[in-house]
């Protein structure tokens, strides 16, 4: 009895990676990253002087200390860098590969776009501009 039910664990845990991992690169394909503004092609952008103030409006009523859904906070460098539950939204390098660029760039899935388009507060979508600056920071190390 007892080796059927760690055969049964083991399999049941086997189909849950293959489920995860099959999600996990659905997620990735998922998104067309011919869509997405190009990077700013300025080279000093930093986190304090050039991301935190956009994050500040777009993004940390909801990812900053007061509340951190999906346990993600932009509100410090290492706390972005950190990420969520879900866990890196950042890739320093590849913005192209980044979920937090696909999120504010509105691609993928729509449940995922941020900030969300009906939002209650009546945060506006990053324009491209922003979404540049952002590719840029994070193509250039997200430090």
């Amino acid at each position: 009895m007892t080796k059927r039910l760690v055969i049964l664990y083991a399999a049941a845990a086997l189909g849950f990676g293959v489920l995860v991992s099959t999600a996990a690169e659905k997620a990735k394909t998922s998104v067309d990253v011919s869509k997405l503004p190009p990077a700013s092609d300025r080279k000093d952008v930093s986190y304090e002087g050039d991301i935190k103030p956009i994050f500040e409006k777009a993004c940390t009523s909801c990812h900053g200390p007061e509340k951190a859904k999906g346990k993600l906070r932009l509100d410090s460098l290492a706390a972005a860098l950190k990420g969520g539950e879900d866990g890196k939204v950042i890739e320093p390098g590849h913005s192209a590969d980044s979920v937090l660029v696909h999120n504010v760039a509105h691609l993928g899935d729509p449940d995922d776009y941020m900030p969300p388009p009906k939002n209650k507060t009546g945060i506006k979508q990053l324009t491209p501009e922003q979404i540049g600056l952002i590719r840029a920071w994070i193509d250039h190390g997200a430090k």
